[in-house]
């Protein structure tokens, strides 16, 4: 199952047209900040920090080290090459006595950054390989120059310069091998076959409690046998997490009871087994570790980064409660057993039962691994289906994030120019934050946590089209019910109309603004992008015999129009009842029609047009935030008595001091 939400939309997550200003201090502070490339930096607000006693910000920091720490094993991660690659890049940016302001080097400057910023050499989103901006015998001379290792200019230069090598991160391209064809770290020397062989062995369809086979380690293929080599603190990504293991030791003492304690314990010592019977064990205390004000997450979790949907990457976030807008998620989590009731699906897929739904908003105070610099704005875990089945699920909401999109995207034109009058500016306007984070809180609390799999049915069943069919699972879910009555009588809608500044932007994302982020002739690939899409299309169409949606000119230009909100409601109802059928049966077939059918494909002559649109309000389509800074503030002795943060580190200043404090793999993880 996969459970983290990257689904702003674009309407939402745009960022302002300013000047590059970088924040000093809590009170004179800007949400937005440098921009290269394709890609915006913002910066997010730790509101409320310093109000936290200092057990709890002591807590917070020795969680925060431990969430930087795990840095370099994503970039392995994601790449055989990465780290050699960033440390040559590196070496150049900080060493080279040539001129800096040639076209090279300044080229050479933005392909770091997005090396940065991807966590590896292929785009975060799009999974593609950057193209250097800068020729090869720069390179090769210019880190020369500043003393990298021949052999490993060698090693790198092919996989940075030839564009037939190393294509896509993740590609889920139909017909192909999708593990020898990715460039993820995930797998040596195996096919898609030998991989998928491999594990279904390991299962025994009987057993109603399976762990995740695969998920922390590497598959690897040497002198004719396949193997696993497991990430422990004794083997592959050792060094990072014995680190990592020191650091939740420190933070131990500092945790709010002994349930919490408890979970650290379990965490360390699946860190140290590699044990996945010990990982559902960590879990499962986690899950139930909901009285904590402060709390984080830390380790393999989710795994859009392997073509077969079983590796899980490194990430990290550390956060604490926001008492007041956790009231608006805990009145859902604590109806979640009449919305699994009265959900669309065949009863045969709801749960009986609906347990330990835990919900909240919380405020971000760090992001680490797979969750930054490019991050979500809700979670929902365990993955596990028999874990959330049994024991439940935590979900949150990450409000000062979705705060600083919201802040940074205000007056950018974007809204202006896609949608299709000033009456649906002013709806969107009034009721599209309310109704985005509403959808958000539905889809991470209540819709992974609904439905289930039939007895029998393997949870990897759908492969490649997992990811894709879970989120739009979830999303059908939050736009079925935010257009529900008993939103309005839980408080959390003021009126029957709110809903349809979602429909909307939904729609209009779906269907046509989340192209701008695909580049011309190529299909969506990435999961959440074919989830929106998937589920426009489809109404779109199954709509068309009524003109539910459609897609008409105004003054030459494609805008959505939405004619019947009530009949796009029942038609969000329909998909919701199919797809949940498609997970529950484990139909791979349904699943793969679905995703190809109305997921996959891009109308090139629309794409042009909104590429064109796009262009012309110079906007950067992807975001990405710069981390605040917590310093420890110690008395003679040593011990902390204060923890400060602060706001003023630049993004190269920040990318640069994490490569070199918190470097804790060699260059070369075989």
């Amino acid at each position: 199952m996969k459970s983290i939400l990257y689904i702003m939309t674009l309407s939402m997550c745009m960022a302002a047209q300013t000047a590059s200003v970088s924040a000093q201090t809590a009170d004179d502070f800007s949400y937005n900040d440098e921009r290269f490339a394709d890609l915006q930096m913002l910066r997010y607000k730790v509101e409320g920090f310093e109000k936290l006693t200092l057990r709890q910000k002591t807590f917070i920091y020795y969680l925060q080290e431990a969430a930087l720490t795990g840095r370099d094993i994503l970039f392995d991660q994601n790449g055989r090459y990465n780290l050699r690659i960033r440390h040559a890049l590196e070496r150049i940016y900080t060493d080279w006595q040539g001129d800096r302001q040639s076209a090279n080097f300044r080229a050479l400057e933005v392909y770091l950054k997005r090396v940065w910023f991807s966590n590896g050499i292929h785009h975060h989103y799009g999974c593609e390989k950057f193209v250097p901006g800068f020729s090869e015998t720069f390179f090769r001379e210019a880190a020369r120059t500043v003393g990298v290792a021949p052999t490993l200019i060698d090693e790198v230069c092919p996989v940075m310069f030839d564009p037939n090598l190393m294509q896509k991160r993740v590609n889920l391209a139909e017909g192909e091998d999708l593990v020898l064809t990715s460039a993820s770290n995930y797998y040596r020397g195996v096919t898609q076959q030998e991989a998928e062989d491999f594990y279904t062995a390991m299962k025994d369809p009987s057993d109603p409690h399976p762990v995740m086979f695969g998920m922390n380690s590497r598959l690897v293929k040497e002198n004719g046998r396949i193997y696993e080599k497991r990430w422990t603190t004794t083997g592959l990504y050792g060094q990072a997490l014995s680190r990592i293991v020191n650091l939740l030791r420190l933070a131990r003492p500092y945790a709010d009871d002994a349930d919490q304690q408890a979970v650290i314990d379990k965490l360390v010592e699946f860190y140290t087994t590699g044990d996945l019977k010990t990982f559902d064990d960590y879990t499962i205390l986690w899950a139930g570790n909901t009285a904590p004000l402060v709390d984080f997450v830390n380790g393999f979790t989710e795994c859009y980064g392997d073509p077969l949907g079983l590796k899980c990457s490194w990430e990290s976030i550390v956060n604490f409660k926001d008492l007041e807008a956790t009231k608006r998620t805990e009145t859902l989590s604590h109806n979640a057993q009449w919305f699994e009731d009265h959900s669309p699906v065949d009863p045969r897929f709801r749960k009986d039962k609906v347990k330990g739904i835990s919900a909240k908003v919380i405020t971000a105070a760090i992001l680490g691994g797979d969750l930054y610099p490019s991050t979500a704005i809700g979670i929902n875990l365990p993955n596990s289906d028999w874990v959330r089945r049994e024991h439940g699920s935590k979900s949150v909401t990450i409000g000062n994030l979705t705060d600083a999109y919201n802040k940074a995207a205000r007056g950018n034109g974007f809204l202006e120019e896609f949608a299709i009058d000033a009456a649906t500016v002013k709806m969107v306007r009034e009721y599209g934050d309310l109704t985005d984070d509403l959808h958000t809180d539905l889809h991470e609390c209540l819709g992974h946590g609904s439905g289930r799999l039939l007895a029998g049915v393997d949870p990897d069943s759908l492969k490649a089209y997992g990811s894709t069919i879970e989120e739009a699972r979830a999303d059908l879910f939050g736009l079925y019910y935010v257009a529900d009555p008993k939103l309005v009588e839980l408080g959390l809608t003021p009126n029957l109309e709110a809903y349809k500044a979602q429909y909307y932007t939904y729609m209009m994302n779906g269907l046509m603004t989340q192209l701008v982020r695909i580049q011309p002739g190529n299909n969506i690939e990435e999961a959440h992008m074919r989830n929106r899409a998937l589920i426009a299309h489809w109404c779109y169409e199954q709509g068309r015999a009524d003109n539910v949606v459609q897609l008409v000119k105004r003054d030459g230009k494609t805008c959505v129009q939405i004619n019947d909100y009530v009949k796009l409601r029942t038609l969000f109802g329909r998909l919701l009842a199919e797809i949940q059928r498609v997970k529950s049966e484990g139909d791979y077939a349904g699943a793969q029609a679905l995703v190809e059918q109305y997921g996959v494909k891009v109308d090139p002559a629309l794409h042009r047009e909104v590429l064109d649109r796009y262009q012309r309000l110079d906007l950067a389509p992807y975001k990405g935030f710069i981390n605040p800074v917590y310093t420890a503030v110690r008395d003679a002795q040593g011990n902390i008595t204060d923890v400060t943060v602060s706001y003023n580190e630049g993004y190269a200043a920040q990318m640069l001091r994490y490569s070199r404090d918190y470097e804790t793999l060699p260059l070369v993880n075989d």
